[in-house]
């Protein structure tokens, strides 16, 4: 769920290389911020919840609160849109002792915080909180506000604000909640916003407290060609999930209309059936529709004009 899955590894003492320890892992990616900054908010928080998740987990790991002293970006990878951790070498499991509080002082950058000294002598979730801070200066800041759909900011600013200020509110069983208990489709027109329960488990449900059904009927006509695909007359647009067209992904078919009648050089737009990691699904929006071709795999919507 959080680290690389090791696959194996070899013990190797020789002559030439002594005490040498091989080790195979899954392939993940590296991770650059300004490569991630380039795509689509939807899988930048997709990185931020598997982030918290992973906070959750180092908070009550088996061997008790673990903490990752070298907690930068160069430590993680990216394995099917997922973050993990692939160096361990700084964790640590100790939290500091204490005979007052002063004795508890982290110190950032930009903030310093002082955490209460327990009786047993101890600082108090210094480990975890140093975790929080941390993916806060790293991630979440960078991240999260970047092109977040607007309607959504004031709950967003006050969730990334949740791992930035160390008070009794702030800890990992009480921000992945925030992190989990909200989501969003983005009409380009009229934004609908909805809010999932995503759970643990691949699927999530539907939280109909704050499900909010926005259906908007569009006054163009589109006629609908089924298994049938246009290969070429592609534009830019920004985000895409493809750098040499307009790739977007849509909640439905009422979506996309939106989409398309909002780009004034779209003429026609291309339903597929590939989907994002929330189920949205992919398609891609054209400026002509000269050229059509079977295709048993997608729909093809063409704008009806007078």
């Amino acid at each position: 769920l959080c680290c690389f899955q090791l696959y194996g590894y070899c013990y190797q003492d020789s002559n030439d290389i002594p005490d040498t320890l091989t080790t195979i892992t899954e392939l993940g990616s590296p991770l650059e911020m300004i490569q991630l900054l380039q795509t689509s908010w939807e899988d930048r928080f997709r990185i931020c919840l598997s982030l918290v998740r992973l906070l959750h987990y180092l908070a009550h790991s088996p061997l008790g609160s673990v903490t990752l002293l070298d907690f930068r970006p160069r430590q993680f990878v990216i394995v099917d849109g997922e973050l993990k951790v692939t160096d361990l070498d700084d964790a640590s499991v100790e939290e500091s002792s204490c005979t007052s509080n002063s004795d508890c002082f982290m110190e950032f950058p930009a903030r310093n915080f002082t955490l209460p000294c327990s009786v047993e002598g101890r600082c108090q979730s210094m480990n975890e909180k140093r975790n929080l801070y941390n993916a806060y200066r790293f991630f979440f800041t960078y991240l999260l506000p970047h092109s977040a759909p607007s309607s959504l900011r004031p709950l967003l600013d006050k969730i990334v604000n949740a791992t930035g200020n160390h008070n009794k509110h702030s800890d990992a069983n009480k921000v992945m909640p925030q992190y989990q208990g909200f989501y969003y489709f983005n009409q380009v027109t009229v934004i609908c916003t909805e809010y999932l329960a995503l759970e643990l488990s691949p699927s999530p449900s539907v939280n109909s407290e704050f499900t909010q059904k926005c259906v908007k009927s569009a006054n163009t006509q589109y006629r609908r060609v089924p298994e049938a695909f246009i290969p070429d007359e592609n534009y830019r647009c920004w985000p895409s999930y493809h750098h040499k067209g307009c790739l977007l992904s849509v909640f439905d078919v009422n979506e996309a209309i939106e989409i398309c009648d909002s780009y004034s050089q779209c003429k026609a737009f291309v339903l597929t059936n590939q989907t994002t990691w929330t189920g949205r699904q992919l398609v891609f929006f054209k400026m002509a529709s000269n050229h059509i071709v079977p295709d048993p795999d997608k729909i093809t919507y063409v704008k009806v004009t007078d």
